[in-house]
């Protein structure tokens, strides 16, 4: 058993001992949605401090705890702010919730977050269903000794982003009316905003949207078998193609502004993902 697995057990028993919630779907929330955690019936909160070993999160705005409850009657847990690499943290920890959500019974990981616009004609407030990854620039969460207990040595990453999940999204988006582009999601390292360089690289090799987030936690979660879906608020033009300066400040506003929109959509896409279970 590795030190990984070991560490998860540890979590798990510490969840367990606090609540024996099943969930069906866990969700990631991401900069500006922490208040839709408020919004479903809630059965159980549980910080991130009382779980044995859990890496916390340091970012202004994230709330730092898991929400069990129901979408309607879907049980789902909720990552009310996540831990980044940028952190400081291990990319092991980093990964780990989303391991931990796995283990606790989620079959689908709902990955969220703001990102900034690369793909031409995006603007500030845009939802981008994301299709694809790239994750080159950060470290994988698989490197050293494999867990064996969650999945495979060489697991293969064709379908990261599961195609009958996307569906449900884009259906959910067209009932709903609500416009949704669809594109690659870059992860780099942050906690700097990249420069235009770096940004024209970005495009050039594919990406649509960058962030500092998803990719690697989408990475565990196909290691371990879950299903994976990820939604991108696009909260600011990226460098170069924004004539204003950077600012998390801009980031949060702008996310904030598209959350309610970007709410709907999560909960109409949870209950069109319930038909595929």
């Amino acid at each position: 058993m590795t030190e990984i697995y070991q560490k998860l057990e540890k979590c798990l028993e510490s969840v367990r001992d606090r609540t024996d919630f099943q969930p069906e779907i866990a969700l990631i929330l991401g900069s500006g949605l922490g208040d839709y955690a408020n919004r479903i019936e809630i059965e159980t909160v549980l910080d991130y401090h009382e779980i044995e070993g859990f890496p916390i999160s340091t970012v202004l705005g994230h709330a730092g705890r898991f929400v069990f409850g129901y979408v309607q009657d879907i049980p789902v847990v909720i990552m009310q702010g996540r831990v980044h690499y940028y952190e400081g943290y291990s990319m092991a920890d980093v990964v780990l919730p989303t391991r931990l959500m796995g283990m606790l019974g989620a079959k689908v990981l709902f990955l969220t977050n703001a990102s900034g616009g690369i793909q031409e004609g995006m603007h500030a407030g845009d939802l981008m269903l994301i299709t694809d990854q790239i994750s080159d620039f950060v470290p994988s969460p698989l490197i050293g000794p494999n867990p064996d207990e969650l999945g495979v040595r060489f697991p293969d990453m064709s379908h990261i982003y599961d195609p009958g999940l996307q569906d449900a999204v884009r259906t959910a988006a067209g009932r709903l009316g609500i416009p949704l582009k669809e594109g690659v999601y870059i992860q780099l390292t942050g906690p700097n905003y990249e420069s235009p360089a770096e940004i024209r690289m970005c495009k050039t090799i594919g990406a649509d949207a960058v962030g500092m987030s998803t990719a690697c936690e989408a990475i565990a979660a196909n290691h371990m078998g879950m299903k994976v879906c990820g939604i991108s608020c696009i909260s600011n033009l990226a460098a170069g193609i924004s004539k204003k300066p950077l600012t998390h400040a801009e980031v949060q506003e702008s996310a904030d502004r598209a959350a309610p929109l970007f709410q709907k959509l999560l909960t109409e896409s949870i209950l069109e993902m319930k038909k595929m279970f």
